[in-house]
């Protein structure tokens, strides 16, 4: 298991979560085309904010069963969360993972566009 920190550009919005990234999503749907989202799926428990998450704002299309946080100064699009089965899963926007080569990951094509 790694230890791995994110945050967006400006530095309002930060935190930390342990996991091995697996499973990497490229998804087609219209928010992730247009913001070229590399996802990994968590449980959102699972993230440490060490700053406060007040800084984050939430968009939401479509069927809203999905919010997208992105950060209110900066608009750094941070991660998306949602209910699923008994937890809340955030889909963490890899490119805001500090000193990860996205390269070296394997992603799977996801057809978000047609759901």
């Amino acid at each position: 298991m790694t230890h791995y920190k994110g945050s967006c550009h400006c530095g309002a919005v930060a935190f930390e979560i342990d996991g091995d990234i697996e499973n990497v999503i490229e998804c087609n749907c219209s928010i992730c085309i247009r913001r070229g989202h590399k996802l990994w799926f968590v449980n959102k428990a699972d993230m440490k904010f060490s700053t406060d998450e007040e800084a984050l704002q939430g968009y939401q299309f479509g069927k809203k069963h999905i919010t997208h946080r992105f950060c209110k100064t900066c608009g750094t699009p941070m991660f998306s969360d949602g209910a699923f089965e008994d937890y809340i899963k955030a889909g963490i926007n890899l490119r805001c993972i500090e000193d990860l080569d996205l390269e070296a990951l394997t992603c799977v094509q996801y057809d978000g566009a047609s759901k």
